[in-house]
């Protein structure tokens, strides 16, 4: 009787254990990829800055390469590990939600694009303006590549995740665990996470506060209003 009651538990586990293996598969393989071609992507990003980095030390180049590559291979693994998640959970769906859930896999990559788009093209030139302006009739400036890639993905990389706002509430709607109304109701709430979010990951000014502070809150409103789309698809399925 406990064996009997204990399968489906190991079951389960063993389900997740292989999604997570087949997850770390597609990161490692993209990893490696990306660290082929990581000097390219290391010149593209540096390519608007007049002077050289400084190193300190020999390791600063490899932390900077190896960030680069784990990040490349975030970004792509993307489908892959969502592809996992929605194969993990497909057997508590009914084949028509399988089939109507499977199409956000895509919104994932896309959404982590655009919020990557965004910081770098956007949020990052416009704060390095910024900040460069304060500072060049006083101090010298010079860029390690340590702090200089620190201060770039930390003012990309979570923008990035937080662009997968719609793509998540979408997903859960269809599955019925939230509803628009609920996500009304909490409108308050979440603009309060969210505005605290913009001002922890952008650096102390008003103008990076308000840069992330809008997109993240128009995202939010966006997502609102698709899953009111959705969820009157479902009432009327």
């Amino acid at each position: 009787m406990e064996k009997t009651l204990s399968m489906p538990v190991i079951d389960h586990l063993e389900e997740l254990r292989k999604r997570i293996i087949l997850s770390g598969a597609s990161f490692v393989f993209f990893f490696l990829v990306s660290f082929i071609f990581v000097n390219d992507i290391y010149q593209f990003l540096i390519k608007d800055i007049e002077q050289k980095l400084t190193i300190l030390s020999p390791g600063d180049v490899l932390w900077a390469y190896m960030s680069i590559a784990a990040i490349s291979a975030v970004t792509f693994s993307l489908p892959v590990i969502g592809y996992q998640v929605w194969k993990y959970l497909s057997p508590a769906l009914s084949p028509e939600e399988r089939a109507s859930t499977i199409i956000y896999i895509p919104f994932f990559l896309l959404l982590f694009l655009l919020g990557l788009s965004f910081g770098f093209f956007v949020l990052f030139p416009v704060v390095m303006d910024f900040l460069l302006a304060i500072s060049s009739e006083q101090f010298e400036t010079m860029f390690t590549v340590d702090r200089y890639f620190r201060f770039m993905f930390y003012m990309t990389v979570p923008l990035a995740f937080l662009f997968q706002l719609p793509a998540i509430i979408l997903f859960l709607t269809r599955l019925g665990i939230i509803n628009p109304n609920q996500l009304v109701k909490a409108r308050k709430y979440a603009y309060f996470v969210l505005i605290v979010l913009s001002v922890l990951i952008t650096p102390a000014d008003f103008l990076s506060d308000l840069m992330v502070m809008i997109p993240l809150l128009m995202l939010y409103e966006l997502s609102v209003t698709l899953s009111r789309f959705v969820y009157r698809k479902n009432k009327e399925k």
